[in-house]
């Protein structure tokens, strides 16, 4: 939760999951993630981050055309709605905060969790796969249903990270302090 601002501080300060703070100013739009005074390393998504960051952009939009959102302000699924599912699955491990009035971050939502960039990675393929077999559960076609199963059996979520990180090109070294 973002915490008033400071004079002199560079804004407001976030309550990381590892209970340590840090300015929203310290980040900018190109982080993914950062090496903390805790010791360990902190994914960093912001709102005007695009969806494709974690899934294939084919992936973004049949879940753009499928999933019904409620949000006047964000209509559209996106890495918003990604976050919100962590959120939901991992509360003590997300913080996030309305950084929309300060102009010097650069975005609207950021969010900063327990885990590194990799970790949050495979995080979200895992829960977009939790989504796509509930909704594929609901089919009425058996043959389908099987068919989605039998994938999902061989379907390795760090092999696919590895892999779609090594496309994107979003290495180890990505990273800024």
């Amino acid at each position: 939760m973002a915490q008033p601002q400071v004079p002199g501080d560079g804004g407001e300060t976030l309550e990381l999951p590892c209970g340590e703070t840090r300015s929203v100013r310290s980040f900018d739009l190109g982080m993914r993630e950062f090496e903390c005074a805790c010791g360990e390393r902190h994914a960093i998504v912001m709102d005007a981050h695009p969806p494709e960051r974690f899934l294939p952009e084919f992936l973004v939009s049949v879940l753009q055309e499928a999933v019904e959102t409620t949000s006047e302000e964000m209509p559209e699924f996106g890495t918003a709605h990604l976050l919100g599912i962590v959120l939901e699955e991992f509360p003590q491990q997300v913080a996030s905060a309305d950084v929309s009035d300060d102009g010097d971050v650069g975005a609207g939502i950021l969010w900063v969790t327990d885990f590194d960039s990799r970790r949050l990675h495979e995080i979200i393929v895992e829960l977009v796969v939790e989504l796509m077999e509930h909704a594929v559960s609901h089919a009425d076609d058996e043959s389908a249903v099987s068919a989605f199963e039998t994938q999902m059996l061989d379907f390795d979520v760090r092999e696919f990270v590895a892999e779609y990180r090594a496309e994107r090109d979003l290495s180890e070294d990505d990273v800024y302090a």
